[in-house]
């Protein structure tokens, strides 16, 4: 059987980021008045009055340096929100921010789009289906509004 997990950012980039983001920028923290950022660090939205930071983030960029990819022109960078100290991280039931229509961009190995597809809502359901051709390797969850990267998703089977 296969799960999807949702893949926060990870504990070691979110302390680079709080240093200077990949777009090299200082973290310029800031107190969440209204609350509902989409954090990126515990897969939750914020809550009024938590202190966040807005950064610029290189997800496939960085899969790409752990893997040896090579992705060319679809590294991208995008800005995403993260708590401004370190969090306890994700305390997930189901699939994170699945309140709305999201875009699911399937990469290969070589970090190279393989597709995309809008859904109602991210489930097993829909990566099941992206991960039914043996060449995605990962896959980008992202804002349809503003083409944000939310998440990233990997298939692990289990016994």
């Amino acid at each position: 059987m296969t799960t999807y997990t949702a893949r926060p950012v990870p504990p070691s980039v979110l302390a680079e980021l709080r240093t200077a983001d990949d777009a090299g920028r200082p973290m310029a923290p800031f107190t969440d008045d209204e609350g509902g950022a989409p954090l990126r660090c515990c897969l939750r939205r914020s809550e009024p009055g938590e202190r966040i930071a807005l950064v610029s983030y290189a997800p496939l960029r960085r899969w790409a340096a752990a893997t040896g990819a090579r992705p060319g022109a679809y590294d991208e960078q995008g800005p995403v929100f993260v708590h401004a100290e370190e969090c306890a991280g994700p305390d997930l039931d189901g699939h994170p921010f699945a309140n709305a229509p999201r875009v699911l961009r399937r990469y290969s190995a070589d970090g190279h789009i393989l597709g995309g597809e809008l859904v109602d809502a991210p489930d097993d359901d829909a990566f099941h289906k992206a991960f039914d051709d043996p060449a995605v390797a990962l896959v980008h969850v992202r804002a349809v509004e503003y083409g944000c990267f939310l998440y990233e998703v990997r298939g692990t089977s289990s016994p």
